[in-house]
């Protein structure tokens, strides 16, 4: 079995492949200060839930944005799974061509949605990250990454509002009956939702004008995908472990190597 682990800036997300079948998912907060006993204890208390042992995986694949815990993460494989684990980073095999004035600078975690959206809903095509941060990016009919565009994660937005003001209260983000809110938290869940909505479909159209199509799919991710792609009219799919099917597919081609 193959482990993937996907460590973002507020969660790891982890999946356990069997050939290219996802056998099992898990979230995990992301923490600096964890050992890597801990970690590791943690991980053989889920394989253990699962019925799983830590024998069952035979590779391992990181896709980090966060270096100051990577050496914990790589300690951790070696100490508990007995292997060295392979890092998504400059070098790597991925099948796509990198058309970034400096692809050391690409974050792993685009990498993978590159390969996985391309690998999966072909090109030309549309990927949007919905993290901590909201990535986006493009790729040609080719298989090549263009580019792309990155802007404050929805929760990280209306907390930095919050917390910016004196006088704004905190609010959930559920979607307002009305645009025109007739309450203080109606008038913030407007702001921030469907202005949010708004800055996405412009900048899907803008992208879409710059690679000369008339549309594409244009695929979401994320913990806050579903709620976003409800309401907006660029969105074609939804795909919540687009990451880590990228990083399976990068796996395979490096796997011989």
């Amino acid at each position: 079995m193959l482990l993937t682990l996907d460590i973002g800036n507020t969660n790891i997300k982890a999946g356990l492949f069997e050939g290219e079948k996802l056998k099992h998912y898990w979230r995990a907060s992301t923490s600096r200060n964890y050992t890597s006993d801990e970690m590791g204890v943690f991980f053989m208390n889920l394989f253990s839930h699962e019925g799983v042992t830590n024998t069952d995986v035979d590779g391992i694949l990181i896709s980090s944005v966060v270096p100051t815990v990577n050496f914990t993460v790589e300690h951790m494989c070696r100490d508990y799974f007995h292997l060295d684990p392979l890092m998504v980073a400059p070098g790597i095999r991925t099948g796509i061509d990198l058309k970034y004035e400096n692809p050391r600078e690409l974050g792993s975690d685009r990498i993978c949605n590159a390969v996985g959206a391309y690998s999966l809903y072909g090109g030309p095509c549309i990927f949007i990250d919905f993290g901590t941060a909201t990535s986006l990016g493009a790729m040609d009919d080719k298989g090549s990454f263009l580019g792309g565009s990155i802007c404050p994660g929805i929760k990280l937005a209306s907390e930095a509002l919050v917390s910016g003001t004196a006088k704004l209260p905190h609010f959930e983000l559920n979607i307002p009956e009305r645009a025109i809110g007739r309450n203080t938290v109606a008038n913030l869940q407007s702001g921030i939702i469907f202005g949010y909505v708004g800055q996405i479909d412009y900048l899907v159209r803008r992208f879409q004008r710059e690679m000369n199509v008339a549309s594409c799919r244009v695929i979401a991710t994320g913990g806050m995908s579903r709620l976003i792609a409800s309401l907006s009219e660029t969105i074609t799919d939804v795909d919540g472990l687009l990451t880590l099917k990228g990083m399976r597919i990068i796996w395979e081609k490096n796997k011989k190597a």
